[in-house]
């Protein structure tokens, strides 16, 4: 099991983290930010609605104001990276691909190392349907240098069962099914067992288990995310030891994921009730 590691906990402008952090640089920098909904977002009291909670924050503008907040705040974000680093940015479809186009400019469009799709699991509403989330992911500076570590067991899953009935015909002398592939005159073995590297749509975490009170890991705090979905990404980005850094960090899942995955965190939040649950959350760990 992985030591776990430290962190620590802003309270501000994700503009000012440089001068606050110093020296310090990350391997991932997580970034949720409002998504020019328009719309206040309250949290939830325990088992009330979240109508009556406290307000949280108020993702007011629109896509354009969302997209000048941004810029000034990715320009400082990519100085935080180490040369080997990712940024992920959390987004929906109301500004996605413009947001896509402002990370080309301020990280360079040799930097996109691709994208992934997030299945919330929530249900369509009426009209066009749009059931899925994006995330944008950016290295320092080249792609090529980026880590991604594909091969962890959380960024792997199950062979189709298809596939285990037609090829994994194979048995080691530890009983495992195997399959064997010959390329370019080399010979592959793959187990069925390891399993395959997970693709870029992700609908195995479903948001409900952060935004329901029967769920332990709610706080309450509105666009909470699972921390399944959290952890899967500072293990895809990260190696034990490393730094996270999520500036727009809400209820403190990015830090939890992290220092539970023996990295070590920082956390940041301009919000007061974003703080104060996060401040809460974390002294628990």
């Amino acid at each position: 099991m992985s030591a776990r590691g430290e962190h620590r906990l802003f309270h501000g402008d994700a503009l000012d983290l440089a001068a606050r952090l110093g020296a310090r640089r990350f391997r991932l920098i997580y970034l949720d930010p409002p998504y020019g909904v328009g719309t206040s977002h309250r949290a939830r009291a325990k088992k009330g609605a979240r109508a009556d909670g406290e307000l949280a924050y108020f993702d007011g503008g629109d896509r354009d104001a969302l997209l000048a907040m941004l810029r000034p705040r990715l320009e400082v974000l990519r100085g935080l990276l180490v040369d080997d680093g990712t940024l992920w940015l959390h987004l929906d479809q109301r500004a996605v691909h413009e947001a896509k186009v402002l990370c080309e400019a301020v990280f360079g469009r040799r930097a996109f190392l691709g994208e992934i799709i997030w299945m919330p699991g929530n249900g369509a509403r009426s009209g066009f349907p749009m059931t899925h989330q994006t995330l944008l992911v950016f290295a320092a500076s080249d792609a090529r240098r980026a880590l991604y570590r594909g091969d962890d067991p959380a960024l792997r899953e199950p062979y189709a069962a298809t596939s285990q009935q037609m090829h994994f015909r194979g048995l080691d002398e530890d009983g495992r099914r195997f399959r064997e592939r010959t390329i370019a005159g080399k010979t592959y073995r793959y187990y069925a067992d390891v399993g395959r590297r997970r693709g870029s749509v992700w609908a195995d975490l479903p948001a409900m288990l952060a935004n329901t009170p029967l769920r332990a890991e709610a706080t309450g705090y509105p666009t909470q995310k699972p921390i399944a979905l959290l952890d899967r990404i500072v293990r895809a980005s990260t190696e034990e030891g490393d730094w996270v850094l999520d500036p727009m960090c809400g209820s403190g899942t990015t830090i939890e994921a992290a220092v539970r995955a023996g990295r070590h965190a920082v956390g940041n939040d301009s919000g007061e009730l974003a703080h104060r649950i996060a401040t809460e959350r974390l002294a628990r760990l």
